[in-house]
């Protein structure tokens, strides 16, 4: 029998997040795992974000299905839990609004027939946390993408893939995680 591990967990903040794109399969094997790279290059399959769950609504038709917003000190994640998700969906029916959450979950592209793309997250689970635990979580991040955008010099083939792709602008980013850690600092 094969033996089966789970992908890490990346820790990537909103902004990124919504700016990723590039989604690829590791493999031809019908069962290969999907990945989303992202401009700092971190090859996500699975993600772990933390933040504040600022709304959220029944959207599903013949049976539940949620769709809330999560925001975190660069900007928001949409997630959608339903019949496949149910405990992230019994969390999300049950939670008050706004709370504290973390959550493990898959990176989900969307293309519009317009041609505009959505990023989301599919929850496998949803806690409810406190404040100190979403402040290690951002202080995490930050060290996670500053260890990725300082990785960009070197030539892995992802990081190929991320600077030919996204045409990674490192200062962009290098704002982004200092206005999270500020962010932490004006909330004190």
């Amino acid at each position: 029998m094969a033996e089966y591990t789970r992908e890490v967990s990346r820790r990537i903040f909103a902004q990124e997040f919504k700016d990723s794109n590039l989604s690829f399969k590791d493999g031809d094997d019908q069962y290969a795992p999907q990945y989303l790279l992202t401009p700092t290059a971190a090859r996500v399959n699975r993600m772990f974000i933390v933040g504040t769950l600022v709304e959220k609504e029944d959207i599903g038709t013949d049976s539940e299905y949620w769709r809330g917003r999560v925001i975190d000190p660069t900007g928001s994640f949409l997630i959608y839990a339903g019949q496949y998700q149910p405990e992230a969906a019994q969390v999300l029916a049950e939670c008050e609004t706004p709370a504290f959450v973390a959550i493990v979950g898959k990176p989900s592209i969307y293309t519009t027939r317009e041609g505009d793309i959505l990023t989301s997250v599919r929850p496998e689970s949803i806690c409810i946390v406190d404040g100190e635990v979403r402040d290690m979580w951002v202080v995490d991040t930050a060290k996670n993408t500053l260890f990725r955008l300082n990785e960009l010099d070197n030539s892995s083939s992802d990081v190929v893939k991320a600077k030919e792709y996204y045409n990674t602008d490192s200062k962009l980013y290098y704002s982004m995680v200092a206005d999270a850690l500020k962010s932490l600092l004006e909330s004190e």
